[in-house]
C-alpha cells in the first residue's frame, strides 16, 4: 500500500479517499460550461429538451425568401444555427421550410423532445390543429411536418410575437440577403455580459435618421412607371396619388 501510495519519491501522492469520491460522484457532463472542448460535448438524450426559435419570410410574397432558426437546450446554450435562402417563394413557405429544417435537425441530432417557437400564427394554429389547411401549396410542407413530429417523444409549437423571435428573424434577412447577393450582417449571439447600447437623445437620434427617398411616376395597368429618380431593388414604398 505504501507503494502504491506514492510515486516519484513522495512528490506525487495519490489519495485512495478522494479516488473513491469521485467514483462515487461521477462528472455530469451536462454541467460543464459551453467552454467543453468539442470532444467532450454533452451526447444527446432522450430526456434533453430542444427549443428553437424559427422564422421564415419573403421579399414581396412571393418574392425573395428565406429562414432562419436558432436551437437551444434548456440552459440556453446554442445547439445549432439554421440559415437558408429558398428561391422566390411566399412567406408562408418559408415558414414552413424553417419549420421542417429544425424537425430534420432534431430527429437527424438524436434528440427526441422539441418546443417550437413561431411567430407565424397561421402555422402554429394549422399545427396544433385549430387551424384547416386549405391552400394545396402547404398542404403537404405540413403533412410533411406532422409526419416529422410524430418520430419525436414529444413536440410542442408555441406562437409569439414578432419581437420574441428577433434571433430567428436576422437569421432569416441575412439568408435573404445572401441570395439577392447582398452583404448580410452577422446574427449576433446572446451574451448575459453583453454591454448595452448607449441611449441616444431625442435629437441625435433624428439626426441619424435618413431622409426618404422619392421619385416621381404613374401607374399603367397595376405598374409604377418611373418618370424621375429610382428606387433600389427589394425597397417598400409608399405611392401617394397627386
Amino acid at each position: 500500500m505504501r507503494a502504491f501510495g506514492s510515486l516519484f519519491n513522495g512528490r506525487y501522492v495519490l489519495s485512495l479517499v478522494s479516488i473513491f469520491r469521485a467514483l462515487r460522484h461521477p462528472i455530469h457532463w451536462t454541467s460543464m460550461p459551453d467552454s467543453t472542448p468539442a470532444h467532450l460535448t454533452p451526447q444527446p438524450s432522450a430526456e434533453t429538451l430542444v427549443i428553437a426559435h424559427c422564422d421564415g419570410g419573403s421579399r414581396g410574397n412571393p418574392g425573395p425568401a428565406g429562414f432562419g432558426a436558432v436551437l437551444e437546450d434548456r440552459s440556453g446554450r446554442i445547439l445549432a444555427r439554421l440559415s437558408e435562402f429558398l428561391g422566390k417563394r411566399t412567406n408562408n413557405y418559408a415558414e414552413y421550410s424553417a419549420l421542417l429544417a429544425v424537425l430534420a435537425w432534431t430527429i437527424e441530432n438524436g434528440y427526441r423532445r422539441l418546443r417550437v417557437v413561431a411567430d407565424s400564427e397561421l402555422m402554429v394554429r394549422q399545427m396544433q390543429g385549430r387551424y384547416k389547411v386549405n391552400s394545396p401549396d402547404l398542404r403537404p410542407l405540413w403533412e410533411e411536418a406532422r409526419r416529422r413530429t410524430s418520430q419525436l417523444d414529444f413536440f410542442e409549437i408555441q406562437h409569439t410575437l414578432r419581437g420574441g423571435n428577433k434571433l430567428a428573424d436576422q437569421l432569416a434577412n441575412e439568408a435573404m440577403d445572401r441570395g439577392m447577393g447582398r452583404n448580410p450582417q452577422p446574427a449576433q449571439p446572446r451574451s448575459m455580459d453583453r454591454r448595452p447600447e448607449p441611449m441616444q437623445t431625442p435629437n441625435a437620434a433624428r439626426s441619424q435618421t435618413p431622409e426618404p427617398a422619392s421619385a416621381v411616376g404613374f401607374v399603367k395597368n397595376g405598374v409604377v412607371h418611373f418618370v424621375e429618380g429610382s428606387l433600389p431593388e427589394g425597397v417598400f414604398v409608399r405611392i401617394i396619388r397627386q
